[in-house]
């Protein structure tokens, strides 16, 4: 067997100004042919286990390419003309006897709100009717019932943090040559029942989504039943296919699919109310961070998630630690002009800077700010643990470690990184159990590194691209009623 292997992810914040383009692709990651190899094959992400799946299940491995960058506005259409065509060209040379891509699910461009759905599209007319595809979605994906149209299986993440991705893959890559070689005929279905989830309430080591969990894996015991994917959307996409989605695939029966999928959508709707989430607001989070005896406690600044594509320079929490005195804290910036200027000053230099609110003023104003310059360093890190997003090699981009005074620190980064790794801290000589708190740019994929560490962990509702609140935003395209929106 001849199997191909790519990708093209992106999860796309369509209240965001930035877009993903070529460079924040470069900045990401984007391999094209062989290249993809190296970089993907230990990493705990699907593509490893796309790749894995050649020894495992006995197939000739085509790379065709491979593309992914961190959340933020939607991707260009220049840029997604250029990586389609990469793959559908690959694709058309690769005379495959299957395909195994991995796409994010809500990524969005100017012309496509349903990015994902097309690239499927244009990969079924790359091969032809007769060649399975088996694609693998991310948790957060805006899954459309096109998508199961064009492709044979539909494999989602269950695990919110991310940490199966790369058994996910594996799963993928095991039904696609069974159905290669004859043994199943794969046919997938998609439920959307009218509801949004917010991230809090989609993690899945937290009830009602636990216990939903536990049920699509129940499901999967039926006879014929392949595959049954609980997929929790992306609130932060303005596009019609936004909210939650069952995925079942079934072995030849679209029938039997569709109750599957039903059943578990069924559900989800019975306990939406359930499904949210509230918490405090920052001086409330961060006097109840000053009194805990419980360090270092994390305050979640789920307005400035990175990971949803906000900026990564909320000032929010910055500023209420400071207004309340706090000692011992930890706060990484995306700062690249204050980063050049604590070059300039040198270790051991004073640095007078004003950071944060660089990208807009959603996430808190700029601050003016006077440290010492503790450490410089380049950003980059192995991370060897199975981590949301499955990334093996970091980079943060050039970085500062600045002391405040009172035992706290501003870390300042030159490329906007989300908080799913420790190494983010200890690479730059940062012990994180000994800091009294930590602001974590995130809401629950943090976990899968930081919780295990966490005396306490607060969530705190903080404004910005990624609020946990959805009344917060003005959606214009989105299907309606769509719960909790709007009373609806």
């Amino acid at each position: 067997m001849r199997i191909a292997i790519g990708g093209f992810m992106h999860e796309s914040n369509t209240f965001a100004q930035l877009p993903a383009d070529l460079n924040r692709f470069r900045e990401g990651s984007l391999a094209y042919g062989p290249a993809l190899v190296p970089v993907w094959r230990d990493a705990h992400h699907e593509v490893g286990g796309f790749i894995a799946g050649a020894d495992r299940f006995g197939y000739d491995l085509v790379p065709v390419a491979m593309g992914l960058a961190t959340p933020s506005g939607p991707v260009t259409d220049e840029f997604f003309e250029h990586l389609t065509d990469a793959l559908g060209t690959g694709l058309r040379l690769a005379e495959a006897d299957g395909v195994l891509v991995a796409l994010h699910g809500a990524m969005v461009t100017p012309r496509h709100p349903d990015a994902d759905a097309e690239v499927l599209r244009r990969l079924r007319a790359a091969v032809g009717p007769d060649v399975p595809i088996a694609a693998t979605l991310d948790f957060h994906g805006n899954i459309s019932p096109r998508m199961a149209e064009t492709a044979n299986i539909l494999v989602g993440y269950q695990t919110y943090p991310h940490i199966d991705q790369r058994e996910r893959g594996l799963l993928a890559a095991e039904l696609l040559t069974r159905a290669v070689k004859g043994e199943v005929r794969p046919v997938s279905f998609v439920a959307k029942p009218p509801m949004l989830i917010n991230l809090l309430g989609q993690a899945t080591d937290r009830d009602p989504m636990k216990a939903i969990m536990a049920m699509a894996r129940e499901e999967e015991k039926a006879p014929r039943v392949l595959s049954v994917s609980v997929m929790a959307g992306f609130a932060y996409a303005d596009v019609p296919d936004m909210g939650a989605s069952v995925i079942a695939v079934a072995d030849g029966d679209r029938g039997l699919a569709e109750r599957a999928a039903k059943k578990i959508a069924d559900r989800m709707w019975a306990v939406r109310e359930e499904l949210n989430v509230e918490c405090p607001k920052p001086a409330e989070a961060v006097a109840r961070a000053i009194a805990s005896d419980r360090a270092p406690v994390l305050l979640v600044d789920l307005g400035d998630n990175i990971g949803g594509g906000s900026a990564g320079d909320g000032t929010v929490l910055l500023a209420e630690l400071l207004a309340q005195k706090a000692k011992g804290f930890v706060v990484v910036l995306h700062a690249p002009r204050a980063v050049v200027q604590a070059k300039e000053a040198g270790v051991g230099g004073v640095l007078d800077a004003t950071v944060g609110g660089a990208a807009d003023r959603m996430h808190g104003g700029p601050i003016q700010l006077r440290g010492t310059v503790r450490s410089l360093h380049d950003g980059k890190w192995v991370e060897a643990e199975a981590r949301h997003g499955g990334r093996r090699q970091n980079d943060q981009g050039h970085t500062a470690v600045v002391d405040l005074g009172e035992g706290n620190t501003l870390v300042l980064n030159s490329l906007r990184t989300p908080p799913f790794s420790l190494g983010q801290l200890t690479s730059l000589g940062i012990d994180p159990k000994r800091s009294r708190a930590i602001v974590v740019k995130a809401a629950v994929a943090y976990k899968a590194a930081y919780a295990p560490i966490a005396g306490e962990i607060i969530e705190v509702d903080t404004p910005g691209l990624t609020a946990i609140n959805p009344a917060r935003f003005e959606y214009k395209r989105i299907r309606r009623p769509l719960y909790p929106l709007n009373g609806e």
